[in-house]
């Protein structure tokens, strides 16, 4: 590949890490010194009306700095992984001589299915299929996988019923196990990780200040109105925040209870979410209490985009 052909590839910059770090904000500064466009990877920011609880961007960000893959799908569809890498492949591939994109979130998958070009069964889920297999237990499921594909029952936990499940749905849909199917194919164009570290002790401050927020913005508000709209059972009602609130509305349990379990369970998925990316050895780290982060952070950009 000739400097001239390299030169006109994207430049793809990646700010990631736990929830309630600041990667958002971060991101709206650089985007505005670098003269970039901001691509969310984040799984539920994707959906519509689901806007206090998932911290979206607001309108005020969004005017600042134009972001995309935000509001992109109603709440009663299904945005699959593969949807979403050839979403954001697309608006990457379309940036050709731009300034460098950035790609900001905290869903692992979806930063990795980019980054790495993870090859994905294109599948959609198919919940008739599911419903059939999952009625046989997962002790049966997971012997059956063992028998069509071995590779990818040595690579899923047994107690696994998702992936055990997706791996059975797209071998009798496609007639193929999804580990022949599976793989990376990473991309020619640059690419700079950035993570934000925060110890634990000041993240859990910054997840119960997030949380108060929330409510005073009226989160309790917008979850009455979607349980309204879309019934309790709606499958996004089910996650981080939503399924707290809507406790508190259903009598359950009282405001403070579901404040309280709100920032138990984020700073759950916050060391999930720590683990999977302190696996990733390309990610450069930044400490979120630095006082000059933006000027550092920064300052790694402009080294990596200029050499």
């Amino acid at each position: 590949m000739t400097i001239s052909t390299i030169s006109q590839l994207p430049r793809l910059i990646v700010i990631c890490g736990e929830t309630a770090t600041g990667k958002s904000g971060l991101a709206i500064e650089l985007a505005e010194r670098l003269g970039s466009v901001i691509l969310s990877a984040d799984s539920r920011l994707v959906y519509r009306e689901f806007d206090i609880g998932t911290a979206k961007p607001t309108p005020e960000d969004r005017q600042r700095v134009p972001h995309y893959l935000i509001d992109i799908c109603q709440p009663t569809e299904t945005l699959t992984v593969a949807d979403y890498q050839d979403q954001a492949q697309q608006l990457i591939n379309n940036a050709l001589g731009s300034a460098p994109l950035l790609l900001v979130g905290g869903t692992g998958l979806y930063i990795k299915s980019i980054v790495r070009g993870m090859k994905i069964p294109r599948v959609a889920p198919h919940p008739e299929l599911r419903s059939q297999i999952e009625a046989l237990g997962q002790f049966q499921c997971y012997q059956l996988l063992k028998q069509i594909d071995p590779i990818a029952a040595n690579k899923i936990h047994a107690n696994d019923q998702v992936r055990t499940l997706r791996a059975l749905e797209v071998y009798y849909i496609t007639g193929r196990p999804i580990s022949e199917q599976q793989g990376e194919n990473p991309p020619d164009y640059p690419i700079l990780q950035i993570g934000l570290n925060c110890e634990p002790e000041v993240l859990t401050h910054r997840i119960q200040r997030r949380t108060e927020e929330m409510i005073e913005k009226g989160f309790v508000q917008e979850v009455e109105q979607l349980c309204q709209k879309y019934g309790t059972e709606l499958s996004l009602l089910q996650t981080l925040g939503y399924q707290e609130i809507k406790q508190y509305l259903a009598g359950d349990i009282a405001l403070d209870i579901a404040k309280e379990l709100t920032v138990l369970h984020t700073r759950q998925f916050a060391k999930r979410q720590r683990t999977w990316f302190r696996a990733v050895s390309e990610i450069q780290w930044f400490d979120v209490e630095n006082p000059h982060l933006l000027d550092e952070v920064f300052s790694c950009i402009n080294f990596w985009n200029y050499r």
